[in-house]
């Protein structure tokens, strides 16, 4: 019954991330495209925008698909874990808990997914199992932690200081 439990999990998640990756790669499902998510990097002064926009998107698109298939976990999960967590820090935890309001409830429910699909591994009905594919433990999951603390460091720490507003003296 685990095995079932770890498919499910991994399929909603999955495709659900890789839906949110094909919004930004392709422009489907309603999605800006690849020139919408770039000029969104920019407004959220995430700098140089272009490689940060496709290492965001291909890291939901496929880490989601990954994920899905249970492929060389633990690399999807930090992959989608590095995106929510921007995202966390940059666009959602300013507006609170609750979704409605824009906050970080849906972002913080993907990353505990994805973390506790790390920690487990992907179960009997993945890729990784048919493929005969494992990475060494608990290294493997400490290694890529400390990367995707680093990339979300380097992606928060590289963006551009906010504009400064002038404030101009009125003539009268």
């Amino acid at each position: 019954m685990v095995a079932l439990g770890l498919l499910i999990l991994r399929l909603v998640i999955g495709l659900t991330l890789a839906a949110h990756g094909a919004q930004k790669v392709f422009g489907w499902f309603g999605g800006p495209g690849m020139t919408g998510w770039t000029g969104a990097m920019n407004r959220m002064r995430i700098r140089p925008a272009t490689p940060w926009a496709w290492m965001s998107a291909l890291a939901e698109l496929l880490g989601g698909i990954g994920l899905a298939l249970g492929l060389l976990s633990p690399l999807p999960s930090a992959a989608i874990a590095g995106s929510m967590l921007v995202a966390m820090v940059i666009v959602h935890l300013p507006k609170g808990f609750f979704v409605t309001k824009g906050g970080y409830e849906f972002n913080l429910a993907i990353l505990a997914s994805v973390a506790a699909l790390a920690l487990t591994g992907p179960g009997a009905y993945s890729l990784d199992a048919a493929l005969g594919i494992r990475f060494p433990e608990p290294v493997s999951v400490i290694v890529v932690t400390i990367l995707v603390v680093a990339g979300v460091a380097v992606a928060l720490l590289t963006r551009a200081p906010e504009p400064v507003v002038e404030n101009k003296p009125q003539v009268t």
